[in-house]
Parts: C-alpha cells; structure tokens; sequence
C-alpha cells in the first residue's frame, strides 16, 4: 500500500500539521517507507513465537512488600493550619 500526494495532504491536515510542497515530498517517502518495513514485517511467519515483555530474557528482582515508615500523620498535622477528624481542611477555591 502506498500513499500518494493526496492521502498524504489529508493524514497532515487532520493532524493540523502545515506542510510546504517539499516537505510533503519527503514526508509521502517516508510514510511509504514505513508501511513498505510494516508489510515486510508481516511477511514473516511468526507461528510458534511467544510474545515477549523485553528483547532481553530478564527477571526482576523483587523485594519483600514491608512497611519500612512510621505513621506521622500526626505530626505532620501538627504543622497545618486547620485539621478536623485527621483530615487537612483548605480554603475553598470554586464557589
């Protein structure tokens, strides 16, 4: 599939690109080029292929989901200007 100079005119307008002439030009053999790679791609045959989160077969290292933080949340309460049954009270903003 190849697109010419009046699908890439409209691809730049809905994308609210300007465009000059020559960079339409350069832009129609770019796009043909990337869906000449994608038709090319979807030549291969991938059957039997698992899909893979990362091109490296890695594993991340997990830690032990611990709490390692005391709760200050009266402290730091003790620093705001208004609090009301552990809540922070702000001055309204929108009437």
């Amino acid at each position: 599939m190849a697109l010419d100079e009046a699908a890439v005119r409209r691809i730049a307008l809905l994308a609210r690109i300007a465009l000059s002439d020559a960079e339409i030009d350069t832009l129609q053999g770019d796009l043909n080029g990337i869906l000449g790679m994608i038709e090319t791609m979807q030549a291969v045959d991938t059957r039997g292929i698992e899909p893979m989160a990362h091109t490296v077969d890695m594993h991340a290292r997990l830690r032990a989901d611990e709490v390692t933080e005391t709760d200050r949340h009266v402290e730091f309460q003790a620093l705001s200007g208004q609090t009301e049954d552990g809540l922070y009270l702000v001055p309204r903003v929108i009437e």
